[in-house]
């Protein structure tokens, strides 16, 4: 039987080819998914953090995350959050002058719900923040349909210094899988 959180993978990531061949997509191949359980101690507000070998972080909902396991309908994002808006980060350069720093309590998003919930997403790791999902302001049911590719919520580099522990502090896909056995949200047989 697959899993809730395999099936979320697979109906994200895989794409099939004319000789029905199932192809890994890029962020099979190059990232790996790390997991924040309850961040910032909100109970199952969980975070997929996919890390590359380059350090790069891409910070996405994981599949037990309230707004993707009840498939909730949003009804707006918001990246003024904390008396910052996120969305006036500016970086350049190979140095990333002008990245908003982060820490693992940072807000940088804040999710409004159709029922009247409220969901903030925290960065979770220690970082400069490079860039936020725009599209998700006007598409915001990407976080639902595609978590994982379009639906991210933002990319945030650690500084080389702190990639090694900011990386030990991560749970690994089977650490996740084993914490979240009772993993409600709906999915395949």
């Amino acid at each position: 039987m697959e899993t809730n959180i395999e099936h979320a993978t697979n109906d994200q990531s895989e794409s099939k080819t004319g000789s029905d061949k199932t192809h890994l997509s890029v962020v099979e191949r190059y990232y790996k998914p790390k997991y924040i359980l309850d961040c910032q101690a909100n109970e199952d507000e969980d975070l997929c953090i996919l890390t590359h070998s380059n350090r790069i972080c891409i910070i996405t909902l994981a599949p037990s995350h309230p707004v993707v396991r009840d498939k909730k309908t949003i009804k707006q994002i918001s990246f003024k959050v904390g008396g910052v808006d996120r969305l006036n980060n500016k970086v350049s350069g190979k140095g990333k002058r002008g990245a908003q720093e982060l820490n693992a309590g940072s807000p940088i998003c804040k999710i409004a719900c159709v029922d009247g919930e409220e969901f903030t997403v925290y960065s979770g790791i220690k970082g400069q923040l490079i860039e936020v999902n725009e599209c998700l302001i006007q598409n915001p049911e990407l976080i639902l349909k595609k978590p994982l590719t379009e639906g991210y919520i933002a990319i945030v580099l650690p500084k080389l210094k702190d990639h090694e522990q900011v990386l030990k502090k991560l749970k690994t896909e089977e650490e996740y899988k084993q914490r979240r056995v009772d993993f409600s949200g709906a999915g395949g047989s």
